[in-house]
């Protein structure tokens, strides 16, 4: 059983000096009290269990700056505060880190959904593309998904440039059908972008 506190000035200079029994019977007076200051802060047995041992452990390896003269309560219970507040920082940090992956798997998600999106929209007006007659595919082929002019597809084809318009015309006119069954807005969106 560990000796009653009476004197702790020089139970803290014996402790400065490294006496192991003096920390002890510190330890067993102060311990209760930081112990109850912690789970007041903390609200969990457990990590005011750590901490309490984390104070002593730090009490003990600065043991030989410790000053007798001043408020030992004090620079423990300064200990304590410090530690409950590091580790609350700590958490808040690895919330941040969790709300950040959390975000970028969401968004990676988004982006492989976008990426699959677009892949099914573009084999969709592929295959209305290849549904249209040979000629008029040619053509738009020529004037929509390769940019070139009516007139230059007129003189690459050797048609008129009126037949170049009556085919771009009769395409977009059928793939706008084929494709208004699509309701959703990558859909209107491709619509927009081509036949505008």
């Amino acid at each position: 059983m560990p000796e009653v506190l009476d004197n702790e000035t020089a139970l803290l200079e014996r402790m400065a000096k490294g006496d192991k029994d003096a920390f002890q019977v510190i330890y067993y007076h102060y311990a209760p009290r930081i112990y109850g200051k912690l789970l007041k802060l903390l609200h969990s047995e457990d990590l005011a269990s750590e901490l309490l041992q984390e104070v002593f452990i730090i009490v003990w390896q600065k043991h030989a700056l410790i000053d007798p003269e001043r408020s030992f309560r004090s620079y423990l219970f300064k200990i304590a505060d410090n530690l409950a507040i590091d580790l609350f920082r700590k958490a808040n940090r690895s919330a941040q880190l969790i709300n950040r992956l959390l975000e970028a798997s969401i968004d990676h998600y988004t982006h492989t959904e976008e990426r699959l999106e677009q892949k099914e929209n573009a084999f969709l007006l592929q295959t209305a593309i290849d549904a249209l007659p040979p000629q008029r595919k040619l053509v738009f082929t020529l004037c929509k998904l390769e940019g070139k002019s009516h007139d230059e597809v007129s003189r690459l084809l050797g048609i008129s440039p009126s037949t170049v318009n009556n085919h771009v015309v009769k395409a977009t006119q059928f793939l706008r059908e084929y494709l208004a069954g699509r309701p959703d807005i990558t859909g209107m969106l491709l619509l927009w972008f081509l036949f505008k």
